[in-house]
């Protein structure tokens, strides 16, 4: 089990350039030799933790915790220090110990437990699973009780593929990327139920999504290399922004009202320059397969997961965002 969080390691710095307002810090070799890809990040800016899931691993980094075949999400709840993993081959969502790593509770979902969210008003957390890998045609969105580690109740999408899920604070709706639909489906949280369906036509296996609730609009990855903005009103796409293929990952800076789209070897960042237009600041490379990435406000970075890649040990990237 490893002692010092990972964005406190005392690794080298790395001489910066600045692209697209990115400039990178730090890389940070993952210890062992981990290899495959990585999934989902979650932070904890109270402890300085920075938890990396490789999915071939068969553990949580950065402190390591055993017996999580397939990690794929991941999320800390601060004020039970508790880290939340799902785990895709058992099909689970494994329940964590933020102090002493001890897997505490298994929940038991369906294979492909992947893409998750949480929602800090009911404290409860949606979890895509289910499907192709299941070897069923219809999906499920397995709603947990963080407090407890119960199932509320589930959802089911006819689809044998989902992705990313996005939730509205203003609303009770639910934004859930249908990859095998190649749609949106939204859902009603409180009514629990799908209320409408809206078809991507402008780009191919979506994949990430990330969501502007003040325009209303809704950003949608796709693996051709197509962004699809989308308005969430009436669910109308608007327009399609050039992106590197095979993303993964994607976030809609608030603040700074930036676009990270992290793809296949690259970050494509865009900038908001007003409700209904976005322009392309630049394209910073990461290396093969390095598509899943967290942009941490809070402390002005951007970490960018890097795989294994030949001789080439895994390591994550630290970002300053300019």
């Amino acid at each position: 089990m490893k002692s010092l969080p990972l964005f406190l390691l005392c690794a080298a710095l790395m001489p910066g350039v600045a692209h697209a307002q990115l400039k990178l810090l730090q890389r940070i070799q993952v210890p062992g030799d981990v290899s495959g890809h990585f999934d989902h990040f979650a932070v904890d800016l109270t402890h300085g933790r920075l938890f990396a899931t490789p999915e071939a691993g068969k553990c949580l980094e950065v402190f390591t915790v055993y017996g999580i075949d397939e990690p794929h999400a991941v999320f800390y709840r601060e004020d039970l220090d508790r880290i939340y993993v799902t785990d895709g081959e058992d099909g689970s969502l494994r329940i964590v110990d933020g102090g002493t790593y001890k897997i505490l509770k298994t929940v038991k979902l369906r294979p492909d437990a992947d893409s998750a969210a949480y929602d800090p008003g009911t404290r409860y957390f949606y979890i895509d699973n289910g499907g192709k890998d299941a070897k069923q045609s219809y999906s499920m969105i397995s709603v947990i009780a963080t407090d407890t580690g119960e199932i509320v109740t589930e959802i089911r999408i006819e689809s044998n593929s989902l992705e990313a899920i996005a939730l509205e604070s203003g609303t009770s709706r639910m934004y859930v990327n249908s990859r095998g639909t190649n749609a949106i489906e939204v859902i009603d949280r409180k009514q629990r139920r799908i209320v409408a369906t809206w078809p991507i036509t402008l780009g191919n296996v979506n994949v990430p999504m990330a969501l502007d609730e003040r325009n209303h609009h809704l950003f949608v990855g796709c693996r051709d290399g197509k962004m699809v903005v989308l308005d969430t009103v009436n669910g109308r796409e608007l327009q399609a922004l050039p992106i590197t293929k095979g993303t993964d990952d994607m976030v809609f800076d608030t603040v700074k009202k930036r676009i990270h789209v992290a793809s296949d070897g690259a970050v494509d960042v865009y900038e908001q320059t007003d409700a209904d237009h976005y322009k392309l600041l630049g394209t910073v490379p990461t290396g093969p397969a390095a598509k899943t990435a967290r942009l941490v406000p809070e402390l002005n970075r951007y970490f960018v997961a890097a795989p294994k890649h030949g001789e080439k040990k895994a390591e994550i990237l630290v970002f300053e965002v300019e």
